[in-house]
């Protein structure tokens, strides 16, 4: 019988236990991935007993109070707390999501807080985006236009087309989606990922923008575009409500009338 074990690194143990304070009434136990690069150690799960009764609605809020009143060595990422910045993406209960925008309330029993998956950690929830965003990089997510700019203005659109960039300039680049794609998961050193396949066509679609064709072009090869399998988990798990999966099918079919 042949018997498969996790390598040491993936093995997950048990860490150290915060338990509320005295008197506390209204608590929730959140369980958070530890690991550090300072040492050789696998990663484990510390728990922390909280008094929801002194913390804010969010987890990104039990996340704070646990780092400034109860364990300072705590790492994660936050800025805005406003759902902007995408700092604070994080895997809560199951879900990619920002932790600024996930109610503790909504999350019934013990709240699960890991880092992004299928990304390299540089330390507790914190993950290497490194990659990430240098696939974003090489889409060149800004306009290019020959064309001169009026001398005495803005380059104009039509409010019709201006509405083609609704779904997906507001995306805030968190990266929820791609973590949480499988295909990305198997193929992340060639397949670019719904955000940055969402930002490629953003510019594809922006009438400002006169480099269209040769955008195409560059996701003719087919790990960059064509590992999505419509999986869907993209548009499920973005914490802004856009849809990755339809702006990657739209290029699809831009590719296919273009080919005739």
């Amino acid at each position: 019988m042949v018997e498969f074990t996790l390598p040491r690194g993936s093995k997950v143990g048990k860490g150290r236990h915060f338990p509320a304070p005295k008197g506390a009434k209204r608590t929730k136990v959140f369980e958070i991935y530890r690991w550090s690069p300072d040492d050789d150690k696998n990663p484990v799960l510390d728990t922390y007993e909280i008094d929801l009764d002194h913390v804010g609605p969010m987890v990104l809020d039990a996340l704070i109070h646990i780092k400034n009143d109860i364990d300072p060595t705590l790492t994660f990422r936050r800025s805005c707390r406003e759902g902007i910045c995408g700092s604070c993406a994080m895997n809560i209960d199951g879900t990619n999501t920002l932790a600024c925008l996930k109610p503790t309330d909504e999350i019934s029993g013990r709240a699960k807080v890991y880092p992004l998956p299928h990304m390299p950690v540089v330390k507790d929830l914190v993950p290497d985006l490194n990659g990430a965003y240098a696939q974003l990089r090489s889409i060149e997510p800004w306009l290019q236009s020959d064309t001169p700019p009026p001398p005495d203005g803005e380059r104009l659109q039509s409010i019709e087309e201006r509405r083609k960039l609704d779904g997906m300039w507001e995306c805030i680049l968190c990266f929820c989606c791609t973590t949480s794609c499988p295909s990305y998961w198997w193929n992340g050193d060639r397949y670019l990922g719904p955000a940055t396949l969402l930002a490629a066509y953003r510019f594809i679609a922006d009438s400002r923008d006169e480099e269209a064709g040769a955008r195409l072009d560059a996701l003719e090869d087919p790990l960059k575009l064509y590992a999505c399998r419509t999986i869907m988990n993209c548009t499920q798990t973005c914490p802004k409500g856009l849809n990755p999966a339809e702006a990657i099918g739209k290029i699809k079919q831009m590719q296919l009338e273009r080919k005739g």
